[in-house]
C-alpha cells in the first residue's frame, strides 16, 4: 500500500501569519503558500527553525497571493535547496517580485544595523536570507491564468479562482488522483474598493478557510464613510501636528490614497502634503495602474492623479529627511508596514509617538505581538532599535479599511460552494477567531469544521462526501435564516463496509454558562435525532447487523457507558422485540473502514470513538 494522501499544517494555525500547508501525494510534496511568521516571538522564532521537510524534497510551491505572510519565506526555502516551480497568478508574480526584493534588502540592512547598534543577541547577526537568495527565487515563479486548469503531472491539477483580497490573490483548488482540496487563501470582502469582486470556486472534498475576522463583522459607516480618519486629520492639523498612516504596501496603500483623494474632493480634510514613504508601495501602485482588467469597472485611475501635493519618497536620503523632522509643517505620511512590524514606519513612529500633537491611524488587522496591536491596546511606551520611547501621540483605528472578509462573508463563501465540503479546516486566525468561525460553520451550515494544530497531519480519503444538507436539509440542519432545532445532529449518514451497514450519529449538547452540559439534554437530543431518521431499521435498510459509531466527547466525568445506555434504551423503545443487543468495544479512528466518512460533533473533537456491534 502506498503512502496515503495527506495535509500537514505548518503555519497559519494558532496565528494569522506564516501560511504553509504541505500536501503529500505519493512522492510529490506540494507546499501551498510559503509565508513568514510575524508578530509574537514564539512564532517568529519558527522562521529560523529547520523546516519540517527538507526544502530540496519539495516538488512544488503554490502561492495564493503576494503578502509576506504568504510568500515571504520562499527565498529561505530556495536557500535550503528548493528548486521546483512556484505556481501563482500573473498579479502575484509581479507583486511578489517587489515584495521579496524589498524583504531581502531589509533583512540584510536590519542585520547590519543590529551589528552596528549592538542590540542583537547574535554575534554576528545574520539575515534570514539575502538579496542573492531572492534573485535565485524569482525565476521559479510560474504564471497560471485565473480559471485555467494546470496539469502538474502525476494526476495532480491546479486551478486559481479570483479571491478579491489584493491584486493577483486567488483561492486554489488542488485535485489529486483520489480527492480535491480547496484553499481559500485570504478572501476579500464582497465589495473591494479597488479590485473586481471575488469569484466562487467549485466545491471540494476538503476546504481550508481563513478566519482572520472569523469572530467579528466589519462596521458599517454610521454617517459619512471614513469619518474617523477625516476627523483625526482635521484635529491633528488644527493642533499643528502630523498624521502617520501605517499601511500595507500591497493594496492597502492604494486604497488609502483613493480614500484621501475622495476626502479632499469632498472638502472633508485640509490640503496638506502627503508623503508616500515606501518604495515598495510606489512600485506596487505602478503594477495596479497597469492591471486595468483586474480593477473595478467603475474605478477611475485618475483618482490617484488628482491628489495634488503628493510626494513619493524613494531615496534613503529623502526618507531620512522626512523621518528626522525636517518637514515641520503639518503633513500626512503613508508608509509600511501596516502592523508596524518593520520597514520605514519604525523610524516615523520613533520620532512621532512622543509628540502629543501627532496622530497615528491604524488601517487594518493588527496581529498579536506587533507594535500595531500594542498601540491598539493602549501601550504607553514601545521599543525601537534597542531603546524605549513614550507613546503620547493620539492613536486611532479606522476599521473601514479592511479588505479581509468578515465572518458573514466567510460563511457566505462556504455556503455557495457546490458540492458542499466533507471537512472544513479553519486556519489563518487567532485561536478565538478560528474557534468562533468553526462553531458557526458547524451550527449554521451543518458542516464538519476543525481547527487544526501546528504540525497536525490529516489523511485525505477518497470516500464520497455526505449529502449536502443545504439541498435536502437532512440531519436537522437548518436552512439559512431558519431557527436551529433542539437536536442539532452534525449529520446523519449511511455507508457500507462489507455486509455491515454503518450509521453515524453526531449530537451537540447545549451548555450552560460554565460550559457544563445541560442536564438531560443528551437524551432529549438523541431521541430527536432518532425521530428525524424515523427508526434505526429504516436508516439501515432493515439490516440490523450494523455498527453505530458515536462521537462522544468526555466532559465533567460524563462517560461513554451512560451515553451508550441511553442510545440502547432509545433504540429498544423504537424497535421493540426486534431490538438487538449491543456489544461495546473501543476503536481508533485509524481502524474505521476504508471508504467511510465519519461525521460527528465538529465543534469539539471526539477524544475517542466507540464501536457498537448490534445483534
Amino acid at each position: 500500500m502506498g503512502t496515503p494522501e495527506s495535509l500537514t499544517f505548518l503555519g497559519a494555525v494558532g496565528t494569522v501569519t506564516g501560511s504553509k500547508t504541505l500536501v503529500t501525494v505519493g512522492d510529490r510534496r506540494i507546499l501551498v503558500d510559503a509565508g513568514m511568521f510575524q508578530g509574537e516571538k514564539q512564532w517568529r522564532r519558527r522562521n529560523w527553525d529547520p523546516f519540517p521537510v527538507p526544502p530540496a524534497e519539495l516538488s512544488d510551491v503554490v502561492l495564493t497571493h503576494a503578502h509576506m505572510d504568504h510568500c515571504g519565506f520562499l527565498p529561505a526555502l530556495v536557500r535550503g535547496g528548493f528548486s521546483g516551480p512556484v505556481w501563482c497568478t500573473e498579479g502575484t508574480k509581479q507583486l511578489a517580485t517587489i515584495v521579496l526584493r524589498d524583504a531581502g534588502f531589509l533583512a540584510e540592512r536590519e542585520a547590519q544595523d543590529a551589528a552596528e547598534g549592538g542590540w542583537s543577541r547574535h554575534d554576528p547577526p545574520l539575515p534570514i536570507y539575502t538579496a542573492e537568495d531572492v534573485e535565485r527565487s524569482l525565476p521559479l515563479l510560474t504564471e497560471v491564468r485565473y480559471d485555467a486548469d494546470a496539469d502538474l503531472g502525476d494526476g495532480l491539477g491546479l486551478r486559481f479562482t479570483r479571491a478579491g483580497h489584493i491584486l493577483g490573490s486567488a483561492s486554489v483548488t488542488l485535485t489529486t488522483p483520489s480527492t480535491s482540496v480547496l484553499f481559500s487563501g485570504d478572501l476579500g470582502r464582497h465589495d473591494h474598493p479597488v479590485l473586481r469582486p471575488r469569484d466562487t470556486p467549485s466545491g471540494a472534498a476538503y476546504v481550508l478557510v481563513e478566519s482572520t475576522y472569523g469572530d467579528r463583522e466589519h462596521p458599517e459607516p454610521v454617517n459619512l464613510p471614513h469619518e474617523d480618519l477625516a476627523d483625526v486629520i482635521r484635529r491633528t492639523v488644527a493642533r499643528d501636528g502630523s498624521v502617520l498612516v501605517p499601511a500595507f504596501a500591497i493594496d492597502r496603500t492604494e486604497v488609502v490614497l483613493r480614500v484621501l483623494a475622495q476626502l479632499r474632493q469632498d472638502g472633508r480634510i485640509p490640503t496638506v502634503p502627503i508623503y508616500v514613504n515606501s518604495p515598495m508601495a510606489s512600485a506596487a501602485l505602478e503594477v495596479y495602474r497597469r492591471a486595468y482588467d483586474e480593477l473595478r469597472p467603475d474605478l477611475d485611475l485618475d483618482d490617484f492623479a488628482r491628489l495634488d501635493n503628493v510626494h513619493e519618497v524613494r531615496s534613503a536620503e529623502e526618507s531620512m529627511a522626512l523621518t528626522q523632522g525636517r518637514h515641520r509643517a503639518p503633513h500626512i505620511v503613508v508608509t509600511s508596514s501596516g502592523m508596524a512590524s518593520g520597514g520605514r514606519v519604525l523610524h516615523h513612529l520613533e520620532r512621532m509617538l512622543p509628540d502629543p500633537r501627532n496622530s497615528v491611524v491604524l488601517t487594518g488587522f493588527q496581529g498579536a505581538g506587533t507594535r500595531g496591536r500594542a498601540l491598539l491596546e493602549g501601550a504607553t511606551q514601545l521599543k525601537f532599535h534597542g531603546a524605549y520611547v513614550p507613546v503620547r501621540a493620539e492613536i486611532v483605528h479606522d476599521r473601514e479599511f479592511s479588505v479581509h472578509a468578515d465572518a458573514s462573508d466567510l460563511l457566505d463563501w462556504l455556503r455557495d460552494l457546490r458540492p458542499a465540503p466533507r471537512t472544513v479546516f479553519v486556519v489563518h486566525g487567532e485561536p478565538d477567531s478560528a474557534q468562533a468561525l468553526a462553531a458557526r460553520i458547524h451550527g449554521e451550515l451543518g458542516l464538519v469544521a476543525a481547527v487544526p494544530a501546528y504540525g497536525e497531519k490529516v489523511v485525505l480519503t477518497a470516500a464520497p462526501p455526505p449529502a449536502d444538507p443545504r439541498e435536502a436539509n437532512r440531519g436537522g440542519i437548518p436552512e439559512r435564516g431558519a431557527s436551529r432545532p433542539v437536536a442539532t445532529a452534525a449529520a446523519v449518514s449511511a455507508g457500507t463496509s462489507g455486509a455491515a451497514t454503518l450509521v453515524f450519529l453526531g449530537v451537540q449538547e447545549p451548555r450552560d454558562g460554565s460550559g457544563r452540559a445541560v442536564a438531560g439534554s443528551f437524551e432529549a437530543q438523541a431521541a430527536a435525532v432518532l425521530d428525524r431518521i424515523g427508526s434505526l431499521a429504516q436508516a439501515t435498510g432493515g439490516d440490523l447487523t450494523s455498527l453505530v459509531r458515536l462521537g462522544a466527547y468526555l466532559r465533567d466525568g460524563e462517560g461513554y457507558a451512560v451515553r451508550l445506555a441511553i442510545w440502547h434504551r432509545l433504540i429498544a423503545a423504537r424497535l421493540g422485540d426486534a431490538a438487538p443487543a449491543l456489544t461495546v468495544s473501543p476503536v481508533s479512528h485509524e481502524e474505521l473502514p476504508t471508504g467511510v466518512e465519519v461525521l460527528a460533533d465538529a465543534v469539539v473533537r471526539p477524544r475517542a470513538w466507540t464501536a457498537i456491534s448490534i445483534g
